[in-house]
């Protein structure tokens, strides 16, 4: 039962990313990418650090590595990071696709990393999914690899660390401390970064702040905390998985909000992700003792 919980929050946090994907996009016309992040990761920090101000002060428990939520932040920066400036030399359907590969390396990671053998249908789920990403958000001829390429792919190679992290550290420190943790440790990385990679700009729009604050509040804080805690009970393949939905979830809003539809094989490719998901829910499997896989 918990982890049909833990899964159905991270189906939850799909929605939060799918949801918000246009409202962000569109507010990156009027603000810097790397300032957009420092902004997000730092008032998602402050609020989380509030919030569970009891648990960060509290009596620390002998052997918890608490440097776990600074790794993973770090890792999460670094594919958000790597995610917006590939975006800079590459296609949207391209970076889409490439972003979505990270369902694909997350049980190669967790196997090279922690030994984890991902199950049969997993690995079957995976493959579906993937196909269906490659059908909903390629456009045909592809083209050769360019340098967007090789930074988005080093982007999914990044947040496929952070799920394989996230979901070891999960089992060894409570929920509250590694979503603040992570968070912070990502705000920090980003304002290190900042006036090395970018010249900072801004437009103070209704559109931006809506943005920030939606982002910050919706899809940073209340988003990885969700993840921080429901990965305790589900695999990281599993997590990956879930997280494949975002794109159908985007499309979904994007119809909704700008009457963008889909064409025929994008939409084939939307119902290879949702079965692939399914596939995997065909199967009752037992969660393992410490699910990274």
């Amino acid at each position: 039962m918990s982890r049909r919980w833990a899964e159905a929050a991270l189906a939850l946090n799909t929605v939060l990313w799918g949801a918000t994907f246009v409202l962000i996009k569109a507010a990156l016309r009027d603000i810097s990418a790397v300032l957009f992040l420092s902004i997000r990761f730092g008032l998602a920090t402050i609020v989380l650090g509030l919030f569970f101000r009891k648990q960060l002060l509290g009596k620390r428990e002998p052997g918890t590595p608490r440097w776990g939520g600074v790794l993973t932040g770090i890792l999460l920066f670094t594919g958000f990071f790597f995610q917006t400036q590939g975006l800079r030399f590459t296609t949207a359907p391209k970076s889409a696709f490439l972003t979505g590969l990270t369902t694909v390396l997350v049980p190669l990671v967790a196997a090279l990393v922690y030994k984890v053998r991902p199950r049969l249908f997993e690995v079957a789920g995976v493959l579906v999914a993937t196909l269906g990403m490659a059908l909903m958000t390629l456009q045909w001829p592809i083209g050769p690899m360019g340098l967007g390429d090789v930074l988005t792919i080093l982007g999914a190679a990044a947040f496929a660390g952070h799920i394989v992290t996230l979901g070891h550290f999960s089992a060894l420190v409570s929920f509250p401390v590694l979503s603040v943790t992570q968070v912070g440790a990502a705000a920090v990385a980003s304002l290190a970064l900042l006036p090395v990679m970018e010249s900072p700009r801004m437009a103070w729009h209704p559109a931006v702040i809506w943005a920030i604050l939606v982002s910050a509040l919706l899809s940073t804080a209340l988003a990885f905390t969700i993840q921080a805690w429901a990965q305790r009970y589900t695999t990281s393949t599993r997590t990956a998985l879930i997280f494949a939905l975002e794109p159908v979830v985007a499309w979904v809003t994007s119809f909704v909000v700008a009457g963008e539809g889909l064409a025929g094989h994008a939409a084939v490719g939307a119902a290879f992700i949702l079965g692939g998901v399914l596939l995997v829910e065909l199967k009752r499997l037992d969660s393992p003792a410490h699910p990274n896989g």
